[in-house]
């Protein structure tokens, strides 16, 4: 396998992980037996021209496109089997980790993995427990005829998608600690960085939830100088993902690149509201306070 870190603003990485041509005496795991039976009936359900399948499918696709790209990157990455451990430690090649040079430093990158690794853990352990729990208050609604009991199938995949979060996150740590990965800067990831000309959205606050310390690994002048060191910017847009899933040659890249920087731009507008409201608030109390 290798691993892509592809920045979306100065504070937020995506985390991607390629899988390479397995050998072909590989045994098919059961969780990947149960992915791609799903992905096949999902598939079938949008070719649907109506009916409640129809239906799932346009409200699901909604739903899935704003679970954080952060766990869809740690899902990409295969869990830890023992098989897996074994050859892995045994192997001759590492695993590549490739990154554009010219907005990491070589040495923070490791820091960047396990940020992305770690940092979610808690949260996907406390999900993963709730979905458990909730999925046995589901059964009734299979009771009623002629209609799924879609709770518990929701419940279901998103507790399977927290459980592979954690392994990919867990896979992730292990290549880290065991010194199995090999830093590989990429000219083909800068140049699509460097053509990025037309005015990106930032913030004038950091948007995300982990610490700035964990996230602060990119310098905002580094790629689009005027904005300040505290800000938020942009690194990607909507075209330039395409062009980056190109370059790459990797089309499975695409939805996670669009989703990724659609969930980022959403967050930063919404932070600058935010923001342009407390402005207005506070310019409207000054005026009141000075009328007085």
């Amino acid at each position: 396998m290798r691993l892509y870190l592809l920045p979306i603003s100065t504070r937020r990485t995506l985390l991607y992980c390629q899988k390479l041509n397995a050998p072909a005496n590989e045994k098919q795991t059961w969780s990947d037996w149960i992915q791609s039976k799903a992905a096949r009936t999902w598939s079938g359900w949008e070719k649907k021209e109506r009916g409640w399948q129809k239906s799932v499918v346009s409200y699901g696709n909604q739903i899935l496109r704003r679970i954080p790209y952060e766990e869809w990157g740690l899902k990409s990455v295969p869990p830890l089997s023992q098989r897996r451990r074994q050859v892995e430690l045994k192997g001759t090649e590492k695993v590549e980790v490739v990154y554009p040079k010219s907005l990491m430093q070589m040495d923070r990158v490791p820091k960047i993995l396990e940020t992305l690794a770690t940092e979610r853990e808690p949260l996907h352990k406390r999900r993963l427990l709730w979905c458990l729990v909730g999925m046995p208050l589901t059964l009734p609604i299979a009771l009623i005829p002629l209609v799924p009991n879609l709770p518990f199938f929701y419940l279901a995949y998103r507790a399977w998608s927290h459980w592979r979060a954690l392994s990919g996150g867990k896979h992730v740590q292990f290549l880290l600690s065991n010194n199995l990965l090999a830093l590989t800067p990429s000219p083909v990831v800068d140049k699509v960085y460097a053509e990025q000309k037309e005015p990106l959205p930032s913030a004038p606050e950091p948007t995300t939830d982990s610490s700035g310390e964990a996230l602060n690994y990119l310098d905002p002048g580094s790629a689009n100088g005027s904005h300040p060191p505290d800000g938020e910017t942009m690194l990607l847009s909507q075209a330039k993902g395409k062009e980056m899933t190109q370059a790459l040659d990797l089309p499975q890249l695409e939805v996670e690149l669009e989703r990724a920087i659609w969930q980022v731009e959403t967050a930063i507008k919404k932070r600058n509201a935010e923001v342009a409201a407390k402005e207005s608030q506070e310019h409207t109390s000054d005026d009141e306070k000075k009328s007085q």
